[in-house]
């Protein structure tokens, strides 16, 4: 389990890389999961800064910073709502590809537990170090 919980954040970060490269690269896909509630002008620069945001926090998990715990969970509680929409849309059309897939979708939301759990593993933990 020791091992399980080092290396957690690094998986974590590897997760948060990847997603903020795409957010980067590919603002357009993440469109379409945007709750309905912000207005769609505000989409792209939000979807840049969370973007922005999961690349910081890779590199907090990966450097084991104090705040890289804490920033984590934060970023995934404020990304949840864009996965629940997603998760409302599923099967409707409405999003591109393995999306549209209520399986998917809605399978996804308890792995946002799971991936706050990882990134609680990042904490200074002297049994760990």
């Amino acid at each position: 389990m020791r091992s399980l919980r080092r290396r957690a954040p690094l998986a974590l970060a590897a997760v948060f890389t990847t997603s903020g490269v795409v957010h980067l690269v590919r603002p357009r896909a993440f469109a379409s999961i945007m709750p309905r509630a912000i207005p769609e002008e505000h989409h792209t620069r939000l979807i840049y800064a969370s973007g922005l945001v999961e690349l910081a926090c890779a590199a907090g998990l990966v450097l084991r910073t104090r705040w890289a715990a804490a920033a984590s969970v934060a970023t995934l509680a404020t990304v949840f709502p864009a996965n629940v929409q997603m998760a409302l849309d599923a099967g409707t059309g409405r999003n591109p590809g393995p999306t549209d897939s209520r399986a998917v979708a809605w399978g996804r939301l308890p792995l946002q537990l799971v991936m706050a759990w990882m990134a609680l593993q990042a904490r200074s933990r002297p049994d760990l170090d």
